[in-house]
C-alpha cells in the first residue's frame, strides 16, 4: 500500500483496509464493523527525520521502505500543521552554526494538539556548555517567533533539556477535556485525533459496565483515566517506569481519585495473581479486594503470551485493543472458545500504510 499523503484516495484506502479486516475475522463471527476515519493529513503528532549535510546546506530525508534510498523532505504532510512550520525554522537556526550542526545527524519532532513542541536533536558526539548556550538561543528564537517549543540535545550516555522533555496533550472525549503528560521517547498514541475517537469507542462499550476494571500494558494512564469515570475503581500495571511516572502526573491533572497504577509487567501480574510470585512492589494492596468483571488490554505488536491468555478469559468483559491483526487473531483463537464478540472496530491510526489499529469488545457465552 502507497505510503504517498493524498486527501483524494483517503477513503479508497480506508475501504480497502476495513474490507481486509472483515475478510480475516470472519470466521468469529464478529458484528458489523465500526469504522473509524482519520484525518486525512497532518494526523501524526510524532515525526522523525535523518539529517544530511551537504557543504553548507543542512536538509531533511527519509528513506524509501522499498528500495532504501534517501529522499528530501521539506514538508512532511502525515504530520502535524506545528511540525510542519517549525522544520524550515529549526533548519535556518541551526545552519549558521557550526557547534549546533556538527554531527546532527537526526531530528524528532513531538507535538501535541494543544499546541506544545519537543523537539530532540541527535548527535555524534558529545555535547558541552557551547552547545547548550547556543541552542537555548534557538529556542528563544522560535519562542520569539509564536511557538512554544523545548528542546533536548541527546548523544552517547547524555540529554541534555532546554526547558522540559514532554508536551501536555489535551484530549476531548465525549465533552470533556482529559490532560495527559506525554515524554519525549515514551509511547504514546501516535494520532491524537483518532485517540479521542478510540476513548470515546472504549467509553461506550463500556458504559454499562459494573465494579472495577482492570487494566494491563496502560502505558501513560490513556485508556485507564478515561475509563475511571464507568467504573468504581481502575487497577493498571505498566512496566516502563517513565509511563508509569507520567501516568501519575496524569492522575493528579486530571483530579482522578479511582485510578492504582503498578509498575509490573503484564507477565508479573499473571504470576502474582496465581500466587506464582509474591512482589514488593504489590505491598499494602489486596488484589482481593478489587472485583473486576472487565479486562483492557492494550498489548504490543507481539500480542498476549499463552498465560497472559488465559487470565484475561477469566474476566466478563474483555477490551482488546490490537495493533497487529496477527496476533490478534492468535489470541482471538482461544478468547472465542469462552467469549463472543461484541462490538468490533477498525480505527485508522497510520493511514495510507497497511497498519490497522482494532478495537474488540468480548463479553462471556451464555
Amino acid at each position: 500500500m502507497s505510503t504517498e499523503v493524498n486527501p483524494q484516495t483517503y477513503q479508497a484506502q480506508l475501504d480497502e483496509k476495513a474490507d481486509r479486516l472483515r475478510d480475516r475475522f470472519a470466521p468469529f463471527t464478529p458484528p458489523m464493523l465500526e469504522v473509524f476515519a482519520s484525518e486525512p493529513e497532518h494526523y501524526r503528532m510524532r515525526a522523525e527525520f535523518r539529517v544530511w549535510h551537504q557543504g553548507d546546506d543542512l536538509y531533511y530525508i527519509m528513506f524509501d521502505q522499498a528500495t532504501k534510498q534517501k529522499y528530501r523532505v521539506d514538508t512532511f504532510p502525515a504530520a502535524s500543521i506545528l511540525i510542519n512550520r517549525v522544520m524550515p525554522l529549526l533548519l535556518d537556526a541551526l545552519k549558521p552554526n557550526p557547534v549546533l550542526r556538527r554531527k546532527l545527524f537526526q531530528v524528532d519532532f513531538l507535538s501535541s494538539l494543544s499546541g506544545e513542541l519537543v523537539i530532540s536533536l541527535l548527535y555524534h558526539r558529545q555535547l558541552d556548555d557551547a552547545w547548550h548556550d547556543a541552542i537555548q538561543g534557538v529556542r528563544r528564537q522560535l519562542h520569539e517567533q509564536g511557538f512554544k517549543v523545548d528542546i533536548i540535545g541527546r548523544a552517547k550516555k547524555q540529554k541534555w533539556v532546554v526547558g522540559q522533555d514532554y508536551v501536555v496533550e489535551r484530549l476531548q472525549v465525549n465533552g470533556r477535556e482529559l490532560v495527559y503528560q506525554q515524554v519525549e521517547n515514551s509511547f504514546t498514541q501516535p494520532n491524537g485525533k483518532m485517540n479521542e475517537q478510540m476513548l470515546g469507542w472504549a467509553l461506550d462499550v463500556t458504559r454499562d459496565a459494573r465494579g472495577d476494571l482492570l487494566e494491563l500494558y496502560c502505558g501513560n494512564g490513556n485508556f485507564s483515566l478515561a475509563l475511571a469515570a464507568n467504573f468504581r475503581r481502575v487497577l493498571a500495571t505498566e512496566i516502563a517506569s517513565s509511563s508509569v511516572k507520567s501516568a501519575q502526573y496524569n492522575i493528579a491533572a486530571n483530579g482522578i481519585d479511582n485510578v492504582t497504577i503498578l509498575r509490573m509487567s503484564a507477565e508479573e501480574f499473571t504470576q502474582a495473581m496465581r500466587g506464582v510470585r509474591v512482589f514488593r512492589r504489590l505491598q499494602g494492596i489486596d488484589l482481593q479486594d478489587y472485583e473486576c468483571n472487565t479486562i483492557l488490554v492494550d498489548p504490543p505488536r507481539a500480542g498476549l503470551d499463552e498465560e497472559t491468555v488465559k487470565l484475561v478469559q477469566e474476566y466478563d468483559n474483555i477490551v482488546y485493543i490490537s495493533c497487529n491483526p496477527d496476533t490478534l487473531q492468535q489470541n482471538l483463537e482461544t478468547l472465542s472458545q469462552s467469549h463472543n464478540i461484541s462490538r468490533f472496530a477498525l480505527f485508522d491510526q497510520f493511514p495510507y500504510t497497511h497498519h490497522m489499529e482494532a478495537g474488540v469488545y468480548l463479553t462471556r457465552k451464555a
